[in-house]
C-alpha cells in the first residue's frame, strides 16, 4: 500500500546550469533572484522541508533539522522546455533537442498549414503571447487570419479571438498543425491560445490547450500503470505526456485547484502514483516577468503543500521539484536553463543531503525502486542510500 506523490512547480528553477550561457540564460536563478528582488520570501512549509538548505534564498532560512531530504538536479537532456523537463523527470532523456524556430517557421510549413485550414495566417516569429495579440489583434479580427507564433521553446502557437474563430475551430487548427509537424519539424507542443476583449485590452482566456508529441518510449507513468497501479495525472500532466500513462486525470491550469485535486486523489487511492503540475508559475508569472504574482503564487503553494503534508500517511513519499527555470527578474520572458530543486519527504528519514543529482531521471529511478518495478533506463536511485 505505497503511494508516491510528485509536485512539479513549473518554472521554479534554483540556479543556472553550467551550460546556461549556451542558451542565453547566464545569471538566471529563479528562486534566488526572485527572493532578492522581492526583499525575501516567506515560505514556512518549504523552509521546514529544507528548501533553504539547497542554496541561500533570502527569507528562506537554512534549518538544522529539515523534515525532508534536499538537493538539486541537473537536466541531462538538451533544451529547457516543459516537455523535455517532464519526460526526464519520469525517466526519458532526449538524445537530441526538439526543433526551435528563432526565425519563425519555414514557408514549407506555413503554406501547408494555410492550405489545410483554408486560411492565411499572420505573425510567424518568436514573441511573447501577450505581446503578439496586442500587435496583431486588430488585424486578426479584420482579416480573419489566425495568428501563428513561437518562442525560444519548441512550440507552434495559434492565437485566435473567440469571436472570430470558435474554440472548436481553434482546436481543430491545432490538431491539423500537430499532424503536420512531424519528422524534422516534430515540435514538442502545438498550443491553442484563445483570447477575448477589444483593442487595446485583449486578454487570453483559460481555454488554452496543449497538443504534445507523445513520448517515444515508455515513461515511469506508463510503467507504473502497466504494473497495475493507479496513476493520477493533475494539472497539465495529461497533455505533456500525450494523454498516456495514467488511469485518471484532473486537468487544470489553476494552482490552487490542483492542490485540491491532489487532496482529492489522496482520498481516492490507497496505492499508486499521483503527479501534479502547477503551471501558473510558468504560464502566468514567469513568461510575463510578473515578480509579484510569482511571489504570491509561491506563498499560496506553500500553504497548499502544508495541507497536502497533513494528508499523507506513514508509507507515502512526497517529492517536490520543477521542470526548468523561468526567472521573472531577467529581461527574457522565456524558460531558463537551470537546476531544479528536489525535496523528498518520508517518515523513514529526515534531513539527508541529496547533493547535486546528474539527471532529473534520478527521480524516476528512485520512484521505480520505491515501487519495486523495473523498466527505467536512466537515472540513479537515491532512496536506498538517503531515505530508507
Amino acid at each position: 500500500m505505497k503511494r508516491a506523490i510528485v509536485l512539479i512547480l513549473d518554472g521554479v528553477g534554483i540556479g543556472e546550469l553550467p551550460d546556461a550561457a549556451e542558451y542565453g540564460d547566464e545569471g538566471s536563478n529563479t528562486l534566488v533572484n526572485l527572493a532578492r528582488f522581492c526583499g525575501g520570501l516567506k515560505l514556512p512549509v518549504l523552509e521546514r522541508l529544507g528548501l533553504g538548505n539547497i542554496t541561500a534564498i533570502k527569507g528562506v532560512n537554512h534549518v538544522d533539522k529539515p523534515l525532508a531530504c534536499f538537493g538539486k538536479m541537473a537536466e541531462k537532456s538538451s533544451g529547457k522546455d516543459s516537455t523535455s523537463g517532464h519526460w526526464e523527470l519520469f525517466g526519458l532523456v532526449l538524445k537530441k533537442p526538439f526543433p526551435t524556430y528563432p526565425n519563425g517557421f519555414p514557408d514549407e510549413i506555413i503554406k501547408q498549414f494555410e492550405t489545410r485550414i483554408n486560411h492565411k495566417v499572420i505573425g510567424n516569429f518568436p514573441v511573447s503571447g501577450t505581446e503578439i495579440i496586442k500587435r496583431f489583434g486588430d488585424e486578426h479580427i479584420k482579416t480573419k487570419r489566425p495568428i501563428v507564433y513561437t518562442s525560444a521553446d519548441s512550440v507552434f502557437q495559434i492565437a485566435c479571438h473567440i469571436d472570430v474563430f470558435s474554440l472548436e475551430e481553434l482546436y481543430k487548427f491545432c490538431e491539423i498543425a500537430r499532424k503536420l509537424l512531424t519528422g524534422k519539424h516534430s515540435v514538442a507542443r502545438v498550443i491553442a491560445r484563445p483570447f477575448r476583449g477589444e483593442s487595446p485590452d485583449f486578454y487570453r482566456t483559460k481555454d488554452r490547450r496543449d497538443y504534445s508529441i507523445p513520448p517515444p518510449e515508455p515513461t515511469l507513468l506508463d510503467i507504473v500503470k502497466e504494473n497495475g497501479l493507479d496513476v493520477i495525472a493533475i494539472g497539465k500532466i495529461d497533455e505533456l505526456f500525450g494523454h498516456r500513462g495514467y488511469t485518471k486525470s484532473y486537468h487544470s491550469l489553476n494552482d490552487l485547484e490542483c492542490v485540491n485535486f491532489v487532496l482529492k486523489a489522496l482520498n481516492e487511492i490507497d496505492s499508486g502514483l499521483i503527479v501534479a503540475n502547477f503551471i501558473q508559475f510558468d504560464m502566468d508569472w514567469g513568461h510575463r516577468n510578473d515578480t509579484e504574482g510569482f511571489k504570491n503564487g509561491l506563498i499560496e503553494i506553500d500553504k497548499g503543500i502544508g495541507n497536502i503534508i497533513e494528508k499523507i500517511k506513514n508509507d507515502d513519499i512526497l517529492f517536490i521539484t520543477a521542470d526548468h527555470g523561468n526567472d521573472p527578474t531577467t529581461p527574457s520572458t522565456d524558460h531558463s536553463r537551470e537546476y531544479v530543486p528536489i525535496l523528498a519527504l518520508t517518515s523513514k528519514r529526515r534531513g539527508g543531503n541529496l547533493g547535486v543529482r546528474k539527471s532529473f531521471s534520478d527521480l524516476a529511478q528512485s520512484i521505480a525502486h520505491y515501487f519495486n518495478i523495473n523498466g527505467i533506463k536512466n537515472g540513479e536511485n537515491f532512496l536506498d542510500v538517503y531515505l530508507v
